[in-house]
């Protein structure tokens, strides 16, 4: 019986989750965006893949927005969400920077100012962000891009 009462509690709960990823976005106006800001403060930008349905791509928003890995992050990185909906939004930009979402999401890519891709993930490296701590994390993101 409590676990029947909890079904519909934590289905509100999920309901009422802000959205982390825009799904309305226009994603290459906001990559364009993202590359104008890059060069204005002089960082890269670390595309991030993902969305709002998937508890991995909110566990690495949220871990990118809090404590030292928010500093990292704000320090080196434009961060730029796009959102692949059910696999059928934004792929061919996905697949136009090398980042295999048949890997899992969420995924990335970093590009240097000029818009080329410095690094990608390419295994599924970030699927798994609800179970890594900060520094596993880090450590992905400093594989990715070339001043950690």
């Amino acid at each position: 019986m409590a676990t029947a009462a909890a079904v519909p509690a934590s289905a509100a709960a999920s309901a009422a989750l802000k959205p982390v990823y825009n799904e309305q976005a226009d994603a290459r106006a906001e990559l364009n965006q993202a590359l104008a800001t890059a060069n204005a403060q002089k960082k890269n930008v670390l595309v991030v893949f993902g969305a709002n349905w998937c508890g991995d791509c909110r566990a690495l928003d949220k871990k990118m927005s809090e404590g030292s890995l928010a500093a990292h992050v704000s320090k080196r990185l434009v961060v730029l969400k796009v959102d692949v909906g059910r696999f059928n939004r934004n792929t061919d930009l996905a697949q136009q920077m090398g980042v295999p979402l048949k890997k899992g999401i969420p995924a990335a890519a970093v590009l240097g100012r000029d818009g080329e891709v410095i690094k990608a993930t390419g295994g599924g490296e970030l699927a798994d962000a609800r179970n890594m701590g900060d520094e596993a994390v880090l450590r992905v993101l400093q594989g990715l891009h070339a001043n950690p």
